[in-house]
């Protein structure tokens, strides 16, 4: 059954309470390069103006060029952590991004069941990096139980036709309403495809319902190899959604947003790029990036460790 949730949410407060920012409940892995998963949902979040509520499922091991393996979390141990909370803080939107596992998509789709009138953000990664049985079982189980409990459906153009179009065997390419149909048949009203090829190194970004394209952003191809941006701009949309956009203009504003992160992306280590999500932080003098960094233990005046090993 198709999730008829309205996208446009906004918590009232307790009479004489002053309003807080919306609270977003996400579900995902820990990411140590700090590119990707619950590193990413939480800084772009708040950066957008949301209190996000983070459940961990599990713990990626990687640096920021690759994923070497995954740890998941057993689906109880989410399932106190969510159910805990939840009993505590209402909850305006719910993400989920990587879980780990079947029976923890299991869980998280029971739990999204469990409050129907909260949207659910989906977000589908790559999974070139596991192995072909694992990722077979998850992305059937994603289809099959977390798919009818989804709002929007947030996922690379590419990622998405070999996921949910399979045996397309046109000679052109899925448009984003091919793929959003395909979603909406497990359930899905809205699905968010990007990264979709256009000529002169763009790419468009489509949010679109089997009927009709609700958005479209066009931008230019950056060079570089991105890690995190799709748990960025999906942290960004159930963010904004949280506290009250509509979702065309939510969707609009998530992609702006994105792309700022990625113009102003570095390199922390040897590896791909990272989304500077916090660009607005940054200093403004242009002249600042010449600036050679100072001693940051200087201005506690700490005397040297002179520990014995």
């Amino acid at each position: 059954m198709m999730n008829s949730t309205p996208i446009q949410t906004k918590a009232s407060e307790p009479d004489g309470e002053e309003q807080g920012p919306a609270c977003v409940m996400v579900f995902n892995a820990s990411d140590p390069s700090g590119a990707g998963g619950l590193a990413a949902d939480i800084t772009a979040m708040a950066s957008v103006g949301a209190h996000p509520l983070p459940v961990v499922t599990g713990a990626y091991v990687r640096d920021t060029g690759e994923v070497f393996d995954h740890f998941a979390f057993d689906e109880d141990a989410v399932a106190q952590q969510a159910r805990t909370i939840l009993e505590d803080v209402p909850v305006q939107v719910i993400k989920v991004g990587f879980a780990g596992s079947p029976e923890t998509l299991s869980t998280i789709a029971e739990i999204a069941a469990d409050y129907p009138d909260v949207p659910v953000i989906s977000y589908m990664p790559a999974l070139s990096w596991w192995d072909e049985g694992p990722t077979d079982l998850y992305e059937d189980a994603f289809r099959e139980l977390m798919l009818p409990q989804t709002t929007v459906l947030v996922g690379n153009h590419s990622t998405l036709w070999r996921w949910l179009l399979p045996e397309w065997n046109s000679e052109r390419s899925p448009t984003p309403r091919d793929i959003a149909k395909a979603a909406a048949d497990m359930g899905v009203p809205y699905t968010l495809v990007t990264g979709v090829p256009l000529p002169d190194q763009f790419v468009e970004n489509v949010l679109a319902t089997p009927e009709t394209v609700l958005a479209s952003e066009k931008f230019e191809r950056f060079d570089a190899v991105f890690s995190g941006a799709g748990d960025t701009l999906s942290a960004a949309l159930a963010a904004l959604l949280a506290g009250g956009a509509d979702l065309a203009a939510a969707a609009t504003e998530a992609l702006a947003y994105l792309d700022r992160c990625l113009d102003g992306g570095f390199r922390p280590g040897m590896g791909n790029v990272v989304p500077d999500r916090l660009f607005w932080a940054q200093p403004d003098d242009p002249d600042a990036d010449d600036e050679v960094p100072g001693d940051p233990l200087a201005a506690f005046d700490l005397p040297a460790h002179d520990t014995k090993h």
